[in-house]
């Protein structure tokens, strides 16, 4: 199974970077420019990116004390994927951003590490420039 494993620092506060990324609804908004439309509905969220592909995932659940967000992308594009998204507190002003993608088939690799390594970049570009929902 092909695992992504991607962290970067935030220059905010973990109840900051929090209030943005838990607000599954708001996606697009959280990881624009990468991400271009979302809408969320009976726990599914349909996120557009940039070049055209629409994803389909499952929330599988937000985790407020662990400031966590789990989710499952649906469809044929995978044979299993399973990630999570996690705020880890530093210091006051700081964070860190964790993204964790399990999947099958291990090919896909070269699709899921740009968007992961893009999307976090975005992430972290928006919440720091206050452009992230919160």
């Amino acid at each position: 199974m092909a695992t992504i494993w991607w962290e970067e620092p935030v220059a905010v506060s973990a109840d900051k970077a929090w209030a943005a990324l838990r607000r599954v609804d708001r996606a697009h908004e959280l990881f624009a420019p990468i991400l271009v439309g979302g809408i969320i509905e009976d726990g599914i969220r349909t996120v557009t990116f940039a070049n055209g592909l629409v994803a389909r995932e499952r929330i599988v659940t937000v985790d407020e004390s662990r400031q966590r967000v789990v989710y499952s992308v649906l469809g044929d594009t995978f044979e299993h994927h399973s990630a999570s998204m996690q705020i880890l507190p530093v210091d006051e002003a700081n964070c860190r951003f964790l993204w964790i993608s399990d999947f099958l088939p291990d090919e896909r690799v070269g699709t899921v590490q740009p968007l992961v390594q893009q999307g976090a970049l975005a992430l972290v570009r928006n919440i720091e420039g206050d452009n992230a929902p919160g």
